[in-house]
């Protein structure tokens, strides 16, 4: 397994470099110029050109990129022009909201998504079978932003369940102490309840967002990988031992069909970090996502790089995850690594 995991990781190593060059390459050639957008609409060609001397954009591209890795390898991202912080310190302030968020998001479409395939596939042409294509459809066809426009429209406006969408907390709660940057963790460390239950009910409406969004691909995923298995030679012998139907479905099936919904997952979790930018923005959550966006209006370089490497490093932690599940899922996994 050690030597399975350590071949993986040098396989990332090409990849996170590309990550880096394609990055820089890519903010330089953005639309807009930092230095006039922080000098002012009514600064001079003198003023902005000092700024651009003072933020090193005057040197040629070489010189720039080879200060940016040589600042990378020190573990510094640079500094934020539009927070006055280090990258490295925003992102993570910001980073526990995203990830507190996508989890949320991705245990409730799990949580949902998987009964409801294996469902389907054991009783095929069902009427449970139809609500999983008409599931899968609807998560298709409607875009994460108006999927959380909607419920805000409901469930806000119309109904009045749901707190207002601004951000993790309401104005009459406290922040925990930070202990994990989770706040239902540490609202329960701290023994808050009351505080656990305004963080819940702010984050319950764009972790349902995000949820909607990746019902489908799983549902999908374990519909079709659970047919595939319960017409495997395995099963039907499974049954002609005389085992019940749910020993033969929870311990023989669902455990086999489980590979191609793990890489499902995989693929949902990298999806979903990347739709948390247009739900953040509509609930004015706190994130990484919203902090890129800031940073890419004011094109301001530094927060964006920074984001882009966070995302490429769990994305290659998140595939090496599921490398090591796929291991513990199918042993043979590991003896052909």
């Amino acid at each position: 397994m050690l030597k399975m995991i350590g071949q993986r990781l040098m396989t990332t190593i090409p990849s996170i470099i590309g990550v880096i060059i394609v990055t820089f390459l890519l903010t330089r050639v953005l639309p807009g110029d930092t230095a006039a957008y922080f000098a002012g609409p009514a600064a001079s060609p003198q003023a902005i050109a000092e700024i651009r001397g003072k933020l090193g954009l005057d040197q040629p591209l070489p010189v720039q990129f080879v200060s940016y890795v040589t600042a990378l390898l020190k573990g510094d991202l640079g500094q934020s022009l539009t927070t006055g912080q280090p990258v490295t310190r925003d992102i993570a302030a910001r980073l526990p909201a995203s990830a507190e968020l996508t989890l949320v998001g991705l245990l409730l479409a799990m949580a949902v998504a998987l009964p409801l395939g294996v469902l389907a596939a054991v009783k095929q042409g069902s009427w449970v079978d139809h609500l999983c294509r008409i599931v899968a459809t609807a998560g298709v066809s409607l875009p994460v932003f108006f999927t959380g426009l909607l419920l805000v429209y409901v469930f806000y406006f119309l109904l009045g369940w749901s707190p207002a969408p601004l951000g993790r907390l309401d104005v009459f709660a406290s922040e925990p102490p930070g202990v994990t940057g989770f706040l239902l963790i540490d609202m329960l460390l701290a023994r808050d309840l009351e505080g656990f239950r305004a963080a819940f009910s702010q984050l319950i409406l764009p972790a349902v967002t995000l949820a909607i969004f990746s019902l489908a691909p799983i549902t999908r995923m374990t519909r079709a990988s659970m047919l595939a298995v319960l017409g495997a030679d395995f099963v039907r012998t499974a049954r002609a031992s005389g085992l019940t139907n749910s020993k033969v479905i929870g311990t023989y099936a669902f455990r086999n069909a489980m590979l191609p919904v793990v890489t499902t997952l995989g693929m949902v979790f990298s999806f979903l970090l990347g739709a948390n930018v247009l739900v953040e923005k509509v609930f004015a959550w706190p994130g990484i996502g919203s902090y890129a966006v800031e940073a890419l209006i004011a094109s301001d370089y530094a927060p964006i790089q920074g984001f882009v490497l966070t995302m490429a490093v769990m994305y290659v932690a998140l595939n090496l995850m599921i490398d090591v599940l796929y291991g513990v899922i199918d042993p043979r996994v590991r003896l052909e690594g």
